[in-house]
């Protein structure tokens, strides 16, 4: 059985095209991705807000919000002009909006959005201090020497933010963690290989190989573990490159993270063996079915699309349990930013699942294969 497994590995290594597409490829398609996403948290930052202010008679009247604007500069950049001029920045798209001291405050906008969002809670916060301090003051003359203003200015928050996990929440990494599950889906390429040089009528290897005495089950097993040892070591080299190359943050659990290297890439390897041994199409048809499902899988587990792994969470979890690529994604994530496991080993324990049924309904069907004559 060693014999099988070794000429069986040396077979693989000696495979140039799975060696391209499981290894190759994964590298220099996350070399692309890292140029794409390097600078998309810099983009994400807040910036300051560019405002206008009407410098008229009313503004200077209320020193009050001229000294609360500059008391804010890393919040509002705001430009003293006139309302011409205001309206001009505002047509030009220089400013969000600008603010309009006539018969009250007014906040004028062109469109709506965020920025104009934060801009006008920021001034109805404004407006209703205001107007409560104005009310305290008409009923209780006395209240500015009991220390009203400066009661009003000590706010305090009862509410506490407390952090799901000690690292922030990353959505570039999740575009590398379903790399990494494409990278694993692609070993499928390797079980598809192994399977064919066991069939007798689609392959020299397989016709001597079933002439031999060795049980099926023990030439399973010894092509199973050379399809797997190649992926170990291709995935863990991946890996490698994205944690010390491109400096992609996986966490410190270094255990687990082997763990689901280990599981994922049985899984890809049983996932080739289970499509390989139910088709009796060609090859050629057979590799087409491994890369359209596994693009699918990798798709709807955000590779493409951050956002498609939330949707599809939200509206068929379901899929997302049946998606591999979405669990093995998901068992990075997990390890990456939250502090418990159970959700990690929910995972694993589902990739696990798959792995055996892959594996035994790969057995039950080349038990069955038999040949009148090669």
């Amino acid at each position: 059985m060693f014999h099988v497994y070794k000429y069986r590995l040396i077979c693989i290594l000696r495979d140039k095209q799975t060696v391209f597409w499981t290894l190759i490829f994964p590298i220099v398609l996350s070399v692309l991705f890292n140029f794409a996403f390097s600078n998309l948290s810099v983009a994400e930052d807040f910036e300051r807000i560019k405002v206008g202010i009407v410098d008229n008679e009313e503004l200077k009247a209320n020193p009050a919000f001229v000294e609360l604007v500059d008391a804010v500069p890393d919040f509002l950049d705001a430009s003293y002009t006139t309302e011409a001029d205001a309206n001009k920045l505002l047509e030009e798209g220089n400013i969000k909006g600008y603010i309009h001291f006539d018969d009250g405050m007014n906040f004028i906008v062109k469109e709506s959005g965020i920025y104009q969002t934060i801009v006008k809670g920021f001034l109805d916060d404004f407006t209703q201090t205001t107007s409560t301090i104005t009310t305290i003051i008409s009923e209780n003359p006395n209240a500015i020497q009991e220390g009203l203003i400066e009661s009003v200015s000590e706010r305090e928050d009862y509410l506490e933010t407390i952090p799901a996990s000690k690292s922030e929440p990353n959505t570039v990494v999740n575009y590398f963690y379903a790399l990494i599950a494409m990278a694993c889906l692609y070993g499928s390429f390797s079980g598809l290989k192994e399977v064919t040089a066991l069939q007798g009528n689609l392959s020299n290897q397989g016709a001597r190989m079933n002439m031999t005495p060795m049980h099926k089950a023990k030439m399973i097993i010894a092509s199973m573990g050379a399809a797997i040892t190649f992926q170990l070591v291709v995935i863990s080299a991946f890996i490698l490159f994205l944690m010390f190359v491109l400096k992609i943050d996986f966490g410190d659990q270094i255990g687990y993270i082997a763990l689901t290297s280990v599981v994922s890439s049985i899984t890809g390897i049983t996932f080739g063996t289970f499509v390989s041994s139910t088709n009796r199409k060609s090859e050629g048809v057979k590799v087409g079915i491994l890369i359209g499902t596994s693009m699918l899988m990798t798709f709807l587990s955000g590779m493409m699309y951050d956002k498609m792994k939330y949707i599809v969470n939200s509206k068929a979890p379901i899929i997302g349990y049946l998606n591999p690529a979405n669990l093995i994604t998901d068992s990075f994530y997990a390890l990456y930013y939250y502090d418990t496991h159970s959700r990690f080993f929910l995972n694993i324990g589902l990739l696990c699942g798959y792995s055996i049924l892959f594996g035994v309904i790969t057995y039950l069907s080349l038990r069955r294969q038999k040949y009148a004559s090669i």
